[in-house]
């Protein structure tokens, strides 16, 4: 659908697509789909952040026995805190491309 469109629309387009994949049919994730989603699809950007209180009370979140689901707006907050504390973004940062 976005074969036209730009990399940061395609990449939000591959997010929602990843997400709807896991989802289930109310369009949800459990905690622990949610937590397995992570480590399988966006393990670079948490990939050494164990350490890090704020990683540690994201990840103790989604390890609570809880009813809770979270929806897309949910999951895409996470990615984009998870993005913020990652030592991936500042390499990120660092790299220039040209256009």
């Amino acid at each position: 659908a976005l074969r036209k469109g730009s990399d940061l629309e395609k990449a939000f387009a591959t997010a929602a697509l990843v997400y709807n994949n896991y989802a289930d049919h109310e369009s949800k994730l459990s905690k622990s789909e949610t937590k397995s989603l992570l480590q399988s699809q966006f393990w670079h950007f948490i990939q050494g952040q164990e350490n890090k209180p704020k990683y540690q009370e994201i990840m103790s979140s989604l390890d609570e026995e809880s009813e809770n689901k979270i929806n897309f707006e949910d999951f895409m907050i996470l990615l984009v805190s998870l993005t913020l504390m990652s030592d991936l973004l500042q390499e990120i940062k660092n790299v220039k491309t040209t256009k």
